[in-house]
């Protein structure tokens, strides 16, 4: 069978979650249901699925566990916060079977889970695990064979450093102001930041509203994954374009292709089943005669038949039950694969609608486009650097200042001055 060509793109996203809805993501990652609303997973295949990191408790127990720890902090965040971040990390199931198949995928996520360690902090990742038993419907078709859709879901708490400043309460007013201590904040609006757009002389870039443009911080995340993949030895896949959703394209089309010949295979089995039905209907007798079959016994409501009569009734009835049940099963896989095909028209619909400029502009000017996008990354690049590099600068001058405020207290807890207005205080 020919293959259907495409594309192979790396995806990495983040879901948010709070205490409460946190439950309803583990049950599904750790497979805590006994059934799931995705027909696709296939629970006797979850054996398969490989823990880089196993929450041995619930994840809020292990929460609490690092708060009670003193490792994270949630100081001065509301009760329905967002504490949790999933970060879900994704290629086409296509290219895994071309690379491997569920061997490769170990090795692929488990450098994956990695990158997740090195963006989120390793004590900071609650669980993380690689799902392989979801098929994929419409690769399993066209490979003939169970093919199963391979990707990674690491929870994590979003955890920044800050500083805590004394404030004017503290008795010894030399440290107002100064570094009291750092804590581990989950913050996930400060872990995911934007960063606005330089040109190419380092100036901000504004739109004609006079408002920053900016480089949404997931865009960012996107960048540096496909980057830690490709640099750690994994090619013949990209990074889809920033703003477009062309990644989903070849897939979606694929998919309504795929749900729409099952539908009409299914729907002329149901027709199938019908005729079937009517024939098993017609054996011998029509369905009025079946009313006069038989005659009462005397002093007895039980009703006597001929022999061959009570063959024929019973063989009306059980392929009348037969077709029923079969005709209702495949009616109930039709509405679901109507809806799945609305669904799949629906979102191929609106990411048209979402990158119609986008194609415009490649359609007219593909040299400029790539040209502009190739020197947007390489700006991105020399961006990050810099920012590297302000950020050591930060770090220095920060140590420097805490050393300077520590020698300065010492200097003042030496001198006289502040040595007699202990005396007096300890005397009062």
């Amino acid at each position: 069978m020919e293959k259907t060509k495409t594309t192979n793109y790396s995806v990495a996203r983040v879901e948010t979650y709070t205490k409460t809805s946190i439950t309803k993501a583990e049950r599904h990652n750790e497979r805590k249901n006994k059934s799931y609303s995705n027909m696709n997973v296939d629970l006797t295949q979850t054996p398969n699925n490989i823990h880089y990191k196993r929450c041995e408790t619930t994840y809020n127990e292990k929460l609490k566990e690092l708060i009670d720890s003193g490792q994270v902090s949630l100081r001065g965040l509301k009760k329905d916060a967002k504490l949790f971040d999933e970060l879900i990390f994704d290629i086409n199931s296509d290219y895994f079977e071309k690379n491997g198949g569920y061997e490769f995928a170990k090795e692929f996520y488990e450098k994956a889970f990695h990158f997740a360690e090195q963006e989120m902090g390793t004590n900071n990742i609650i669980s993380a695990v690689m799902h392989a038993d979801e098929l994929n419907t419409a690769l399993s078709e066209e490979y003939g064979k169970p093919i199963y859709h391979y990707h990674l879901h690491v929870v994590a708490l979003p955890v920044v450093r800050k500083e805590v400043k004394w404030t004017k309460k503290c008795e010894d007013k030399s440290l107002i102001g100064t570094t009291k201590e750092v804590i581990n904040q989950v913050s996930h609006s400060n872990k995911w930041k934007s960063e606005q757009v330089l040109d190419n002389q380092g100036k901000p870039v504004y739109d004609k509203n006079g408002k920053a443009v900016l480089i949404k911080s997931y865009s960012l995340l996107q960048d540096r994954f496909f980057k830690y993949m490709s640099d750690s030895g994994y090619k013949n896949f990209v990074r889809g374009v920033k703003g477009s959703n062309q990644e989903h394209l070849d897939d979606l089309q694929f998919k309504i292709k795929k749900d729409t010949e099952r539908l009409e295979r299914i729907t002329n089995k149901v027709k199938e089943k019908e005729i079937s039905y009517n024939e098993y209907m017609k054996y011998d007798k029509q369905i009025k005669d079946i009313t006069n079959l038989g005659k009462q016994k005397k002093f007895s409501k039980k009703i006597e038949l001929e022999q061959k009569d009570y063959e024929n009734l019973t063989e009306y009835a059980k392929k009348g039950i037969v077709a029923n049940k079969e005709i209702y099963e495949l009616n109930n896989r039709i509405d679901n694969l109507r809806n799945a095909v609305d669904k799949w028209k629906s979102l191929y619909d609106d990411i048209i609608e979402k990158t119609k400029d986008y194609f415009h502009a490649i359609k007219l000017a593909p040299q400029k486009v790539t040209n502009f996008f190739k020197s947007l990354f390489d700006e991105e690049k020399k961006d990050e650097l810099e920012k590297q590099r302000l950020e050591q600068e930060k770090i220095q001058a920060e140590r420097k200042a805490r050393e300077e405020a520590r020698l300065e207290k010492q200097k003042q807890k030496n001198s006289p001055e502040y040595k007699k207005r202990r005396a007096d205080r300890d005397a009062r």
